[in-house]
């Protein structure tokens, strides 16, 4: 029986499709070897979803009890727990993931950022950053990192000492660093800032979000920004290098991380309540489900192909390039 599953990718509660000629309907359906919730079942198509607590790695989904109808789903790892991540995670150059404890407004936390070995290892890295918001590196090799409740943008060295490099940015959110150096900042109140050299000019404008903008940059320097409102589904905008604003075709139930990959192509968190994962924006302007997941908000690609999704509160690791493989 020939069996594929759609997308390839998930974490603990992705809802995933398993296409196959199924017959008689499944009395039980297990994902390494737990019983998974099946929320609609036909002849040729399962829904169900990856059960809390599962261990990550390639991993068997069986139906009907028979060992020869199983294919199988790669699990994201979980990588580290206990954060507060409201934007991108972000990898170094050597592999080791950077994650937020940002706090609610206001809240100074014992640590405002972490860094998380390739061996999984959660290290406090950085303190004293007020809401620690979004992440990029620069290209000095640096770490900045934006504070929405100050205003300001921070430079963190690999010691973990910092210092202020922008102020005066409204709700500082979003962040990007071009091919020239120019670092850019979303202000969540609707105003894009390019900083150069310590000066800092508005550079475009777009509707103002409900939650943090994410900022992502192109191989051309263009800038894709998501921006949450209290609408069922928002766009996600393209602005050129002139500061001209569009948006993409597609529209996304509450648009959150955006990141490009080694080979330019774009992928964008939907945090739709009940469907959240991560979507890939493939050639026809068309999107494409490549990893299932439950309310994530972030996303990051690392430097061995590894990608890094986050919730709230936990990083998942996957190994690889993020391809939607099925048996």
């Amino acid at each position: 029986m020939r069996t594929s599953i759609e997308p390839g990718r998930a974490v603990e509660g992705g809802r995933v499709a398993l296409h196959a000629t199924i017959g008689k309907l499944p009395s039980i359906i297990t994902v390494g070897g737990m019983a998974a919730h099946v929320s609609y079942a036909s002849s040729n198509r399962l829904i169900f979803t990856v059960p809390d607590g599962i261990e990550g790695g390639k991993t068997s989904v069986q139906f009907n009890e028979v060992e020869s109808d199983s294919t199988f789903l790669s699990v994201g790892k979980k990588w580290a727990t206990g954060l507060h991540q409201v934007d991108n995670p972000i990898f170094d150059v050597s592999g080791n993931l950077y994650v937020t404890y940002s706090g609610s407004r206001g809240q100074e936390t014992p640590v405002s950022i972490f860094r998380v070995t390739q061996q999984g290892t959660r290290q406090s890295f950085a303190s004293g950053i007020i809401n620690a918001t979004s992440m990029a590196v620069g290209p000095d090799g640096d770490l900045y990192v934006s504070s929405r409740f100050e205003g300001l943008v921070y430079r963190v060295r690999n010691d973990g000492t910092h210092d202020v490099i922008a102020s005066d940015l409204g709700v500082a959110c979003g962040l990007a660093f071009d091919s020239e150096g120019c670092l850019y900042v979303g202000d969540r109140t609707g105003t894009v800032f390019r900083v150069w050299n310590g000066n800092v000019k508005k550079f475009s404008t777009i509707p103002p979000s409900v939650a943090a903008f994410h900022l992502a940059i192109s191989p051309e320097d263009e800038l894709y920004i998501s921006a949450p409102t209290l609408a069922t589904y928002d766009y996600v905008y393209h602005i050129n290098r002139k500061g001209d604003v569009s948006t993409l075709p597609q529209v996304f139930g509450r648009p959150q991380g955006l990141a490009f990959d080694s080979e330019g192509q774009l992928y964008v968190i939907e945090a739709l309540a009940g469907a959240s994962g991560l979507y890939r924006i493939i050639a026809d302007g068309a999107r494409q489900l490549v990893v299932a997941a439950r309310a994530l908000v972030g996303v990051a690609f690392g430097p061995n192909g590894n990608i890094a999704v986050t919730s709230n509160e936990t990083a998942y690791l996957f190994d690889g390039e993020t391809k939607n493989t099925s048996k």
